[in-house]
């Protein structure tokens, strides 16, 4: 049975370099920063003090104040990108419940600001004290079913936590959806907001850049953690330009692998069966990938295991490969999803983001990393790596769409 061809029609993000895609990609190719002094909570007994927070982000333009309270922050999030992409997609949310509309959102902490909260007024006033509602919206999948209320969205609705590759996980998910004629249109994408628990932790195991996120330096110190949403309108080609919808590429398919190794120690041989399967997938030969957006948290480990990877799968090709998170930290269950709206713009607009912070060659992270300018190059089929804790890999093969 032939495929359907899916394309990608919408795209809306919130994060700390801007919200919306346009704002979002002005600042991605001038290689502007997010990162800044967190003040969603004291820092002061952390070891860093640095995060892609969103500071100016305000969930009442997409949401009444009723149901801002009743609803957390990674939901706020999520809603916004998806009210963003829709409107960009051309589609008005009131038609969303006429429509077989899947949900599939991916997160690594949830709406882990709620159980601080309750975790916080328990310990000062007891557990008599803490407030009901926290408790009904703490739980993981609340982030997509909140979607799918405030759309009235009755299709297929899921949750993705493969921590840092939830983005791609769910993406993936939605074009299996069109595939097999599940779903009409999908909502896909990944949001999680910043945390004390996640900045806490990271920081307790010293994976935390003092000053700023450098991927593939030599001398790099780790990641910055952050926060946001990115979500992506998917559907069949055919329902797309039966609409005359904007098309900003084709997914052409996704691989995915589980390392089977270690909890955070990432293995290369994992990583690079997974381009592998998504080349295999997409029925892309290696030699034709363009671009790869690359998971590029700037850990010493990371970074050198995907570089591996890379060279393992590319061989002496000198591919682009560029790290986003050097601008706006790791935002995350939401990173994948906000970087494959990236790969989207790269391969419209034929422009690489850069990595920035970039200053000395590393000889284990021998790669063409785009350091510190775009560049003005075609981009005809893109890749978009996502790799999380217990060795959960993902990536996704987007190409540039030609009528």
């Amino acid at each position: 049975m032939k495929k359907k061809r899916i394309v990608i029609t919408g795209l809306g993000v919130v994060s700390s370099i801007g919200i919306g895609k346009d704002d979002f990609w002005g600042n991605l190719i001038k290689g502007k920063s997010g990162i800044s002094k967190v003040e969603a909570f004291d820092t002061a007994n952390q070891f860093t003090h640095n995060g892609g927070e969103i500071k100016h982000f305000s969930p009442q333009n997409f949401l009444n104040k009723k149901k801002v309270k009743l609803m957390a922050r990674a939901s706020h999030l999520a809603i916004a990108a998806t009210k963003l992409a829709l409107k960009d997609a051309n589609l008005d949310p009131k038609d969303i419940s006429s429509l077989r509309t899947a949900v599939c959102i991916g997160t690594t902490g949830g709406e882990s600001q709620e159980i601080e909260k309750m975790d916080a007024v328990w310990v000062k006033n007891g557990h008599g004290e803490v407030n009901r509602w926290s408790i009904i919206q703490y739980p993981v999948n609340n982030i997509s079913s909140n979607v799918s209320i405030e759309l009235k969205a009755t299709g297929i609705n899921r949750i993705f936590t493969t921590a840092c590759a939830a983005g791609n996980y769910a993406i993936g998910y939605g074009l299996d959806l069109l595939q097999l004629n599940k779903a009409d249109l999908v909502i896909a994408g990944g949001s999680d907001a910043f945390s004390y628990l996640s900045f806490t932790g990271f920081n307790q195991v010293g994976a935390v850049a003092p000053e700023k996120c450098q991927p593939f330096d030599k001398n790099r110190k780790g990641m910055m953690v952050g926060e946001g949403a990115g979500v992506v309108i998917l559907e069949a080609l055919d329902r797309a330009k039966k609409r005359n919808a904007p098309i900003y590429a084709e997914l052409l398919g996704y691989g995915l692998s589980c390392d089977a190794h270690h909890m955070t120690n990432p293995n290369p041989e994992g990583i690079a069966d997974c381009i592998r399967n998504a080349l295999k997938e997409a029925k892309i030969g290696a030699q034709e990938v363009d671009y790869i957006n690359a998971h590029g948290t700037g850990t010493k480990h990371n970074d050198k295991a995907e570089c591996a990877a890379i060279k393992a799968v590319f061989g002496q090709k000198r591919i682009a490969v560029s790290a986003v998170k050097s601008m706006l930290g790791h935002t995350m269950g939401a990173a994948s999803a906000i970087e494959t709206i990236a790969c989207c713009l790269t391969a419209k607009f034929d422009i690489l983001p850069p990595t920035i912070n970039y200053e000395t060659p590393d000889p284990e992270c021998d790669i063409d990393c785009v350091p510190n300018i775009s560049r003005k190059q075609k981009v005809n089929i893109a890749l978009k790596n996502a790799f999380a804790f217990g060795g959960n890999n993902s990536c996704l093969v987007l190409k540039k769409f030609i009528n």
